[in-house]
Parts: C-alpha cells; sequence; structure tokens
C-alpha cells in the first residue's frame, strides 16, 4: 500500500498544483472584468461597478449568478452538438495553456522543451471554438463573425509566431523557463529592448489574437450585433466571456515570460517568488484596458492591411536583423 502511494503521490500533487492554478487564474479573469469596467469608467469621468459590495468587488460573483440561473436558448435550427462544444473548446485551450507558462523557476505543471509551439497551438485551437460558434448557430450575424474571426486568426497567427523567432534565436531554446533563464543572463535582463521590434509586433499581434479593440471586428455590435457568440445565453455566454479574458491572461504571461525576464525583477521579494511576474502581468493587462478605452475599432480592410503589410514584414525583418546578429556576434 505504502509503494503504491508513493507511486501516485508526484500524480497527486500534480493534480492539486494544476487545480491551485486554476481557481488562481479563474480568479484572476473573474477580477480583470471588473477591474476593466472600473479603470474605463474612470478614464470616461464614470463611477463603474459600485453597488454590488464595498466598491462593487461583489460584482463578478453577481454576473456569474445571473448568468447561471438565465435560460439557456438554443436556436431551432442550429447544429446542437458544435453549438454546445464550441464554448468549451474556446475556453478549455486558453485555460492549458497555463500548464506550460513558468510563474517562477520551481513553478510550472509542464516544463517541455516546445512550450512555445504548444502555446501557438493552443491559441490557434481556441479560435477553432470561435468559427464553430458562428458556424453552428445558423445565423447570418453568427457566420460573419465566425468568417471574420478566421480570416483573422491566419493573418495574426502569422505575426505572432513570427514575432517569437527572434526570441527563440537568442535564447537557443522553445522552453520557457530556458528562455527567462537566457533573459536573466543577458545584458538587457529582458530581451524587450534588443527584440523591441518583435514586442512590438507581438502585442498588437496578441490583440488581434484575442479579439480585443480595435481588432474586435468578429463581434463588431455596430454591424453583427455581438457577432459570433449572438446566439449565445446564460452559462454558454459565460465560457465565451471567460475564454477572452483568459486569452488575455495567457498572452499576457507570454509577453512577461518570452520579453520582460518572466519571475525575474531588480531584486527579490522574500516569500513571494512570483511578485514581479505578477507586477509585469498586471502592467501589461492594464495595457489591454488602455488600449480598449482609447482607441476606435478598425475597419476590416485596415485590419487586414495592418496584419499583411506591416506586421508580417516587421517580424521578418526582425528575423533578419537577429539572425545577423548572432551569425557575426
Amino acid at each position: 500500500m505504502e509503494a503504491i502511494l508513493k507511486a501516485a503521490l508526484p500524480g497527486i500533487i500534480l493534480i492539486v498544483e494544476a487545480l491551485v492554478l486554476l481557481v488562481v487564474a479563474l480568479l484572476h479573469v473573474a477580477y480583470t472584468t471588473y477591474a476593466e469596467r472600473k479603470v474605463i469608467g474612470h478614464m470616461q469621468q464614470r463611477l463603474g461597478p459600485n453597488r454590488v459590495g464595498p466598491r462593487g468587488l461583489l460584482q463578478p460573483i453577481a454576473d456569474v449568478v445571473k448568468l447561471l440561473t438565465k435560460e439557456d436558448i438554443v436556436p431551432l435550427g442550429a447544429d446542437k452538438g458544435l453549438f454546445y462544444l464550441a464554448p468549451f473548446i474556446s475556453l478549455v485551450a486558453g485555460a492549458t495553456s497555463l500548464a506550460v507558462i513558468p510563474i517562477w523557476n520551481r513553478f510550472v505543471l509542464a516544463d517541455v522543451n516546445v512550450g512555445l509551439l504548444v502555446i501557438l497551438a493552443l491559441s490557434s485551437l481556441s479560435s477553432y471554438g470561435v468559427i464553430l460558434a458562428g458556424w453552428s448557430s445558423n445565423s447570418r450575424y453568427a457566420f460573419l463573425g465566425g468568417l471574420r474571426a478566421s480570416a483573422q486568426v491566419v493573418s495574426y497567427e502569422v505575426a505572432m509566431a513570427l514575432s517569437l523567432v527572434g526570441v527563440m534565436l537568442m535564447a537557443g531554446s522553445m522552453n520557457l523557463s530556458e528562455i527567462v533563464k537566457a533573459q536573466i543572463s543577458s545584458p538587457f535582463k529582458i530581451y524587450a529592448l534588443p527584440q523591441i521590434i518583435g514586442f512590438f509586433v507581438f502585442m498588437i499581434s496578441a490583440i488581434a489574437e484575442t479579439n480585443r479593440v480595435p481588432f474586435d471586428l468578429p463581434e463588431a455590435e455596430t454591424e453583427l450585433v455581438a457577432g459570433y457568440f449572438v446566439e449565445y445565453s446564460a452559462i454558454r455566454f459565460a465560457l465565451f466571456y471567460l475564454a477572452e479574458y483568459f486569452g488575455m491572461v495567457v498572452m499576457s504571461a507570454v509577453a512577461v515570460t518570452c520579453f520582460l525576464g518572466g519571475w525575474a525583477g531588480p531584486f527579490e521579494v522574500p516569500g513571494l517568488p512570483f511578485f514581479w511576474f505578477l507586477i509585469k502581468l498586471y502592467a501589461l493587462l492594464f495595457f489591454y484596458i488602455w488600449v480598449r478605452a482609447t482607441l476606435p475599432r478598425y475597419r476590416y480592410d485596415q485590419l487586414m492591411g495592418l496584419g499583411w503589410k506591416v506586421l508580417i514584414p516587421l517580424a521578418l525583418l526582425n528575423i533578419v536583423i537577429t539572425g545577423g546578429l548572432k551569425l557575426w556576434w
């Protein structure tokens, strides 16, 4: 019996760590929605949520309770199997990405050698949920939103992948932990400075990848009502909402890991090894919110032109410069 327990102990520890990470991530996602409404409210000279709990701090919980108790409506002509499955694909792909991101040097669920490829694969997979939601809803608005999402992902996924090639060349690895350690031993301590072009391309592509303003064309309210999830309600609508904010958290965490030095900081904080990681993560989440409060939505031709005519050439230029520097220095 003791031998069985010893053999099962690593698996049990891994499951507990995964559950803790998931709960913490869900809390961050929930309160990112609160922070967004509060920050944008102040930027627009409003108060934001302030009714439920002190300073509105219980508003995310109230939103979840409301969505759980709403009626779940399914369109009569919808493909019910895919309609039910689509939000789970987006959410699970986003949540699974957290497994390969090192929060600090002793905490990463899956320290795989191809961590960057896993991130890129799962971010592509999450877009399938959006596309399937648009197609299975049997609605013209949803279908157009799904088509827009598929074209947008094809465009900006390429730019995002190319922007990370410079990081791989400098670190000599696709393992995210090794990338952080390579940054710590580099002269600048972060790759955002020598890889400023790649960092710029990645951040713009990440906003488009998560369908955020000003690239929220798949769910444009002005012409598509709500786009790909216009026919969703109650808990399934909440799952898409969670998937979007999970995407924000994951993309910000990848940027922190690949460009901003991960868990490393100017000095160590005793008892809080993840302190600098969270500070950088919150700064990038604030950037997402700031962009939403500041910029208007792009036209669709502007969206596609930016991806193919600006970001992809910049990412290729960054690869050439980085490769040249690696070759000569």
